[in-house]
C-alpha cells in the first residue's frame, strides 16, 4: 500500500508540475517606443505556445526573481554606439551572480536602430554574447523569418519585422518547452 502511495504522490507532482506555466521574460531597454514596439511583438509570439507565461519587463522594472524564475531571456535594446544600451548591460551585471542558474536556458536578442547602418548586428552580438557568459542556449530567428542572430529593425517596426519578432518569440517558448519538458536545465557537469 505504501508504494501506491508514494506512485499516487509522484503522479500528482508531476500532474501540478504540468499545470504550472513556464514563464518566459522580454527584457527590453527603450526610450523612444520602438524598441518597446518590438519587444510586444516578440511577447506576443512567445504567449502563443500553450502553457507559457510571458513577463514583459523594461530594464527599469525587471526583479532578480523574474530572471532567475525564467526559462528563456529575450533581450531587446536600441544600438547605442553598436552595441546595447547601457541600461541592459547593467542588468546583466547586476544579475551575474545568478548565472549558474540561467545555465542551459534559452537566450535571443532583438534591436531598433535609427539608420539602416546603425550597428543592429553588434548589438544583437553584443547581447548574444552576455547570454553566453550566462551559460544560456542561443537562438536567431528561424529560417521563416531571417534566419539571422535576432530581430532587427530600422525605426518602429513594421508589419513584417512585427511578424518576424512574434516567430522568434514562439521559437523561443517551443525550445525553452522542450528545454524543460525534457529535464535538461541544469544537467552538465
Amino acid at each position: 500500500m505504501a508504494i501506491v502511495a508514494v506512485q499516487q504522490a509522484a503522479r500528482g507532482r508531476r500532474l501540478k508540475a504540468k499545470e504550472k506555466k513556464m514563464q518566459i521574460l522580454v527584457l527590453f531597454y527603450s526610450k523612444g517606443g520602438n524598441t518597446r514596439r518590438l519587444a510586444e511583438a516578440v511577447a506576443e509570439g512567445a504567449g502563443q505556445v500553450d502553457g507559457v507565461q510571458v513577463l514583459l519587463r523594461h530594464t527599469d522594472e525587471v526583479s532578480r526573481e523574474d530572471f532567475v524564475q525564467s526559462m528563456a531571456v529575450i533581450a531587446g535594446s536600441p544600438v547605442y554606439f553598436g552595441t546595447m544600451a547601457a541600461p541592459l548591460k547593467k542588468v546583466f551585471d547586476d544579475y551575474v551572480g545568478v548565472r549558474r542558474r540561467m545555465e542551459n536556458k534559452i537566450g535571443a536578442a532583438f534591436a531598433t536602430s535609427g539608420d539602416p547602418t546603425g550597428g543592429k548586428e553588434t548589438t544583437l552580438m553584443s547581447i548574444l554574447q552576455a547570454l553566453l557568459i550566462y551559460g544560456m542556449v542561443i537562438v536567431g530567428d528561424p529560417l521563416s523569418a531571417t534566419g539571422h542572430y535576432g530581430v532587427a529593425c530600422v525605426g518602429a517596426p513594421d508589419s513584417g519585422t512585427s511578424e518576424n519578432a512574434k516567430k522568434m518569440g514562439r521559437r523561443v517558448s517551443e525550445l525553452a518547452k522542450l528545454i524543460s519538458d525534457n529535464g535538461m536545465v541544469g544537467v552538465t557537469k
